[in-house]
């Protein structure tokens, strides 16, 4: 899948990067274009959680639990820094439909990852995975109100 082309370039770049782990099933590259003050919106959580640890972490175990992952389509802010990207999976025996809101700064780096996920259903089925391999880890993670 290619960047939208009114993206900025560094944008572009990592967003390309992106799609080639996702379709590599390896993202041992998120290093390169995640912000070290990253913040993670979960669809499970009201509070963001904060920095680039928790963001990378629960990136590396999401792809662990999604099976068919397959993104769709892709839209472009006016302003090249933003992308949403609509995705399907299946949790289980639940499938789901989601987007991936993600935020660029001008060097390229996310300093935003927003995810939505719909049905409920699915949703829930999602958040006892993560819960049940992440549960202990995610709370240190919480950014401040």
């Amino acid at each position: 899948m290619t960047a939208p082309t009114h993206l900025q370039a560094a944008a572009a770049r990592s967003l390309e990067h992106w799609h080639r782990m996702i379709a590599a099933h390896d993202l041992s590259g998120l290093d390169e274009i995640v912000h070290p003050q990253a913040v993670f919106r979960s669809p499970m959580a009201h509070q963001p959680y904060a920095g680039a640890p928790a963001l990378k972490l629960v990136l590396r175990t999401v792809v662990q639990v999604f099976e068919d992952f397959e993104y769709h389509r892709q839209f472009a802010s006016d302003d090249g820094l933003d992308v949403t990207l609509e995705f399907s999976a299946r949790v289980g025996d639940k499938q789901l439909k989601g987007v991936d809101l993600i935020r660029f700064n001008a060097e390229g780096l996310i300093t935003e990852f927003e995810v939505m996920v719909r049905p409920l259903s699915a949703l829930q089925a999602l958040g006892a995975e993560m819960g049940a391999r992440l549960g202990q880890q995610m709370p240190a993670f919480k950014a401040p109100r």
